[in-house]
């Protein structure tokens, strides 16, 4: 798990590059587009094509759709956010899983991990500035609606799981996000740099190695030992942050960061008592 958010650390950083001089929604189909060769390359040598079709189909579209909105608006973020805020808002997405197990999987959530939904919230509400000024800016709700999309695609893939497999998860996400937004973005397509290409390469390679290793880390151990370390991505951001643009979090971030991650680790562990407690 710590590899793969590493390896996703550099694949924002290039998507963060590209979103400074391509629209946001090209960036959605660059992502979904640059890794699909590796992909089929991958589906193909486990010899999984012939079952690409049999798949839940009304979930693949619904992921797809959402996987647009949060890759669109989490490109948008990253053109004037730094990493590291970026990461610190995206981090409510487990509390916001959390809440939505509860109307959707009809999941059992006390009032101590309500209350730490809450506090994640709050969380957010401290990076995104306790005067507010942040918290109304157009990048800050892009990462929330980004969030948002991540948590409910979470869910759909929890019940996608129990009918398609891996191969046919990674395959279809790629192919319906890289779809569904290229006519959104032809309108305003600008042409592809050759100095870019290079940053193409890094973002094809390092989305799918990083797909591969977060799938294979969920498949060796418990999701709510796995899941925490997730969080080190801050670390990333930050150093990513530093070297590349001499940007460092201010304390508010820190701070806000310490919250929502102490939210999100509390969530995780109180999710393996109560799996604990039904399966002693």
């Amino acid at each position: 798990m710590v590899a793969a958010v590493a390896i996703f650390s550099v694949m924002d950083t290039t998507m963060k590059l590209l979103a400074a001089r391509y629209p946001a929604m090209q960036v959605t189909v660059l992502r979904s587009f640059s890794s699909l060769p590796l992909v089929c390359a991958w589906v193909a040598y486990r010899g999984k094509f012939n079952t690409m079709l049999k798949v839940n189909w009304g979930l693949q579209l619904l992921r797809g759709a959402l996987g647009i909105g949060m890759l669109t608006l989490f490109a948008y973020a990253l053109k004037s956010l730094p990493l590291a805020e970026t990461y610190a808002v995206f981090f409510i997405a487990p509390a916001l899983i959390t809440a939505l197990s509860v109307l959707v999987l009809k999941e059992r959530v006390d009032g101590m991990q309500w209350l730490a939904i809450v506090v994640g919230l709050i969380g957010v509400l401290v990076v995104l500035r306790p005067e507010g000024t942040s918290f109304i800016s157009v990048a800050g709700l892009a990462v929330l609606g980004s969030a948002a999309c991540y948590a409910v695609s979470a869910i759909a893939s929890r019940i996608l799981s129990r009918t398609d497999s891996n191969e046919q998860i990674m395959f279809w996400i790629l192919i319906m996000m890289g779809c569904g937004a290229l006519p959104l973005a032809w309108s305003g397509w600008v042409p592809l740099r050759l100095e870019d290409w290079p940053v193409l390469a890094a973002l094809a390679l390092s989305g799918f190695l990083g797909q591969l290793a977060i799938t294979r880390a969920f498949s060796m151990g418990k999701a709510s030992v796995v899941a925490p370390f997730e969080y080190t991505a801050l670390a990333w951001g930050v150093a990513i942050d530093w070297a590349l643009w001499n940007t460092l979090p201010d304390r508010w971030t820190i701070v806000g960061s310490a919250i929502i991650i102490a939210s999100g680790v509390y969530l995780a562990r109180r999710e393996a008592v109560h799996k604990e407690a039904e399966h002693p």
